[in-house]
């Protein structure tokens, strides 16, 4: 299923993206953002991760850099 996952969102990225313009606030992009957060948290918490992220893609957000918190860094 993860595989299906990140094919899914490769489409997205070689099929709709290019149509869509660059119009992400964040680094890395959100759908590459969303690619890394399954890859390294699994299917689940990835696709929560990336859902999140899209939450904060928005015009009232400053964006920058935003990468995958790594599975086991603890936040103090």
């Amino acid at each position: 299923m993860k595989i299906l996952f990140i094919y899914l969102v490769k489409g997205y990225q070689y099929l709709i993206s290019p149509l869509l313009g660059s119009n992400c606030r964040f680094y890395p992009s959100c759908s590459q953002y969303m690619i890394e957060a399954i890859e390294e948290h699994g299917l689940f918490k990835g696709i929560w991760l990336g859902i999140r992220r899209l939450g904060r893609c928005h015009p009232g957000c400053e964006g920058g850099m935003d990468p995958v918190p790594k599975k086991n860094s603890r936040q103090n």
